[in-house]
């Protein structure tokens, strides 16, 4: 499987497959594709349902296996921001519950609990998050653009909620309250911090879902006469 990410800010992830390739995808991602690729939909099991169902994503998916050697499928990121590649050969990776865009078929989801429930319930993160492991690639879409760093063992990075794309599996999720009266009143940055701690790989994302939402929610149209 080759890919290409084009498209900018309103980003297209176009794999060009082999004869049998797979690639697998939430329901409505596939923005097109050529004739010699075959669409099966599945659940995966009542397990796999429920659990989807837990952490707010679709609850089947779509399988699409080239017929033949160069077919091409396009999948579609759901707002702006950005698609990234997430790497799952050697190592686990966390992300948003609802980040996951599409991925081969080595790769498995699961849901991922975080250890202490009040990270999850102040974070901002949520308390269910999506692991990705496997032997394979995956891809993401994220609001905004990503910034990655490398956390040493120990070394820790305070992100704003809503602003963690996704972390190595290595890493370990906290949260930490803003200090101060007068910074909680008047910074504008709510109560609590998220606190990675390496060793690890984090992607922070430039544009969180909440900001996102409060950027648009001017221009909707309202209910009220």
């Amino acid at each position: 499987m080759q890919y290409n990410i084009e498209g900018g800010q309103l980003p297209v992830l176009i794999c060009t497959l082999d004869s049998g390739d797979s690639m697998i995808t939430e329901s409505g991602s596939m923005g097109w594709m050529t004739p010699n690729i075959e669409m099966v939909t599945s659940g995966g099991g009542a397990k796999k349902v429920l659990g989807r169902m837990l952490s707010g994503e679709s609850l089947f998916r779509n399988i699409y296996t080239a017929r033949g050697n160069g077919a091409q499928i396009a999948f579609l990121s759901s707002f702006p921001g950005s698609i990234v590649p997430i790497d799952v050969r050697n190592e686990d990776y966390i992300v948003q519950k609802t980040a996951f865009l599409a991925s081969d078929q080595s790769v498995e989801l699961s849901m991922f609990f975080q250890k202490k429930f009040g990270a999850g319930l102040v974070g901002g993160e949520g308390f269910v998050m999506q692991r990705l492991s496997g032997s394979g690639m995956a891809f993401i879409e994220i609001d905004g653009a990503v910034i990655e760093y490398t956390l040493a063992a120990g070394q820790q990075m305070v992100v704003s909620t809503g602003h963690l794309a996704y972390m190595s599996g290595t890493c370990s999720i906290n949260v930490s309250t803003v200090k101060g009266a007068k910074n909680i009143l008047l910074g504008g940055e709510g109560l609590f911090n998220t606190v990675i701690t390496g060793p690890g790989k984090i992607g922070l994302q430039t544009l969180s879902p909440s900001d996102m939402a409060s950027a648009i929610a001017p221009f909707l149209p309202s209910s009220n006469k």
